[in-house]
C-alpha cells in the first residue's frame, strides 16, 4: 500500500475537537492511519535562514500547518476519499494531501 501525508490546516471558529477525534478514532479502527501529530499553535514556531533565528513562522499566512497524519491507501483517489473527511474541511480550514516517497523511523531502543 501506498502511504500519503495528509497536513491539516487550521479551522476557523467552528473548530470542534470532537468531530477531529472521531474522525481519527475511525482512521485507527479501519486500520488506515499509521501516525498522526497535532502542533502546537504557529505562536510557538521558529524559523531558520541562513544563520538567522526569528520567532514565528517563514511567512505571515492565513493558514497554517496545524497537524498531520500519515495514511495508508491503496491509491491515490483511496486516500483522497479518507482526506476528504476531515473535519477540517468542513471547519473553516483544509486538508493538504502529499505522496511519501521516503521515510525514516528511529528504531526503538530498550532502556
Amino acid at each position: 500500500m501506498a502511504q500519503y501525508a495528509i497536513f491539516i490546516y487550521g479551522g476557523g471558529p467552528e473548530h470542534s475537537t470532537d468531530a477531529h477525534d472521531r474522525y481519527a478514532q475511525e482512521l485507527i479502527t479501519a486500520g488506515t492511519m499509521t501516525l498522526a501529530y497535532a502542533l502546537e499553535p504557529i505562536e510557538t514556531s521558529t524559523s531558520i535562514r541562513g544563520d538567522v533565528v526569528t520567532d514565528g513562522p517563514f511567512i505571515d499566512a492565513k493558514e497554517v500547518v496545524a497537524g498531520f497524519y500519515v495514511i495508508e491507501a491503496p491509491d491515490f483517489d483511496a486516500a483522497l476519499d479518507i482526506a476528504r473527511r476531515n473535519p477540517a474541511t468542513q471547519q473553516g480550514g483544509g486538508v493538504e494531501i502529499r505522496p511519501i516517497a521516503g521515510g525514516f523511523v528511529r528504531p526503538q531502543t530498550s532502556a
